[in-house]
């Protein structure tokens, strides 16, 4: 049984690649695009590569079996509610434990892009699977699910560099023996997470509530559609009610970033497209940027972007 068999994907994603062991599934909607390569392991191991630009979208994905996934986050942000309704970000070298028992069906991105790593264990197939390719295999699948997924919440470990090691390398496993490098690479996680221990790997997750986060995308909003202006912490925080502390955590925990560094790297960025799409001059650029000193912003875009205004535009000729 496949993975496509085993998941009912809904109307909002169509395989567009369909072989014997590798499926690939597109999701489409306003905010962009996303594409699932997905590879079948052994029976019950499924490994996925998600590839998402796009701010957001609602998976129509069910399912009635009885599941253990692992996802890995390579770039990006992911925005997770949890099931008391507390929000947390899943960013760059995370890696998130669950059973899906409380999968909401919304994924947000908060950058609007997500890269990183799926592996899905069923596991009415899977510990069988795993034992006839692996004889004494030590790891049991069941087990592994109860130490992590025992309270139904998800579990979240932080930049363990043993884990961001075993990931990257199923980024570069080599065509030609690919299956067999991820089988190898699969078992070598199983039996790190079965010896971790979790008192030494959890480090506690900032969660925050529909109130803050509400107040913060906001504040992203306003910001962004007044670029020729540039905000106090102060004034953000007097505008929209919410105390200066809670704000900056909050920013950072959603976007990644101090509000001023994402603020700064969304101006530059918007700045390279104008110079890259029209002939505005580029004090004209700076101004619309909120920059009344084209010197300083030639010296902001270069510390972005790595080459000033006039040269950025030059090299595009």
């Amino acid at each position: 049984m496949g993975f496509t068999d085993r998941f009912l994907l809904g109307e909002n994603v169509t395989i567009v690649v369909s072989e014997e062991n590798t499926k690939v599934l597109q999701v489409k909607n306003k905010s962009g695009e996303g594409i699932m390569t997905s590879h079948k392991i052994i029976g019950g191991v499924y490994l996925i590569f998600n590839d998402f630009h796009m701010e957001n979208f609602y998976s129509d994905v069910t399912h009635d079996t009885n599941v253990f996934c692992i996802d890995y986050c390579r770039e990006g942000r992911i925005e997770h509610i949890e099931t008391d309704g507390s929000y947390c970000y899943i960013e760059s070298g995370y890696l998130k434990v669950d059973d899906r028992s409380n999968h909401n069906k919304k994924f947000s991105f908060p950058l609007s892009h997500y890269h990183g790593i799926t592996i899905v264990f069923f596991l009415d197939e899977a510990p069988n699977s795993i034992t006839n390719t692996f004889r004494d295999f030590p790891v049991d699948l069941r087990n592994l699910k109860e130490k992590y997924c025992n309270n139904k919440k998800s579990f979240v470990i932080r930049n363990e560099e043993t884990i961001d090691h075993i990931f990257k390398k199923l980024y570069e496993a080599p065509h030609n023996i690919k299956n067999y490098y991820y089988k190898i690479k699969i078992m070598e996680l199983l039996l790190y997470l079965d010896v971790l221990e979790i008192s030494d790997c959890y480090q506690g997750k900032p969660y925050f509530y529909k109130t803050q986060l509400e107040k913060v995308k906001a504040i992203k909003e306003f910001m962004t559609s007044q670029l020729e202006t540039h905000y106090t912490l102060d004034e953000l925080s007097q505008r929209f009610n919410i105390s200066l502390t809670s704000m900056k955590k909050c920013f950072k925990g959603i976007y990644g970033s101090s509000i001023y560094a994402y603020m700064k790297m969304y101006r530059m960025n918007k700045a390279a497209v104008l110079l890259s799409t029209t002939d505005v001059s580029i004090t004209e650029i700076a101004g619309k940027l909120g920059y009344n000193s084209s010197s300083k912003f030639a010296a902001a875009f270069k510390a972005v972007i790595g080459k000033n205004p006039r040269e950025y535009r030059k090299s595009l000729t």
